[in-house]
């Protein structure tokens, strides 16, 4: 349902969520979506739990236009892009293009910050309930929220139904 789509997922610089990542590209390219990895930094990247990823793109000079699917990847590191310029428009550039725009754990305040959510049902890490409704958010809490193209998700539990809300969302579902 994902053939001929393609995704990027920005992770932080350092300490992402690896099975969020992991598990959330793996249930897309099983789809048949291609996936690139994007950061603050080029080269090699090691996760919270101790996987490492090679990352190509840099979010300077990123282009939303050349994606269907922006999937923001949480972790301890993720606050570097809170109020992140590059982050910030990105996430707006998404929202506004009308791609799928998606975020876990407690990459949704990046989305929050973004104004991408306002309006919007959304959830998130329990932590970051106050800045999604700062953000204009209706905060649900439930493990995974799609309203539209932009989906949410608490936490690595639910990865798997993360990666399969944007699949749906990419198959036009």
């Amino acid at each position: 349902p994902a053939h001929g789509k393609k995704a990027a997922f920005i992770i932080p610089g350092t300490n992402f969520r690896d099975d969020e990542l992991m598990e959330t590209k793996r249930v897309l390219e099983m789809a048949g979506a291609e996936i690139v990895l994007a950061s603050s930094k080029r080269g090699i990247i090691r996760g919270m739990l101790g996987n490492t990823v090679e990352v190509n793109v840099l979010l300077t000079g990123f282009r939303v236009s050349d994606y269907d699917a922006i999937v923001f990847i949480g972790g301890p590191g993720v606050t570097e892009y809170y109020q992140d310029p590059a982050a910030m428009s990105i996430a707006a550039g998404a929202a506004s293009q009308r791609k799928v725009l998606a975020a876990i754990s407690a990459a949704p305040a990046i989305l929050a910050n973004a104004g991408a959510l306002t309006g919007k049902r959304a959830t998130a890490f329990m932590s970051e309930k106050d800045k999604l409704q700062q953000g204009g958010a209706v905060f649900t809490g439930t493990g995974v929220e799609r309203d539209g193209l932009i989906i949410t998700c608490s936490g690595p539990a639910a990865a798997l139904l993360f990666g399969q809300a944007i699949v749906d969302a990419l198959a036009g579902r």
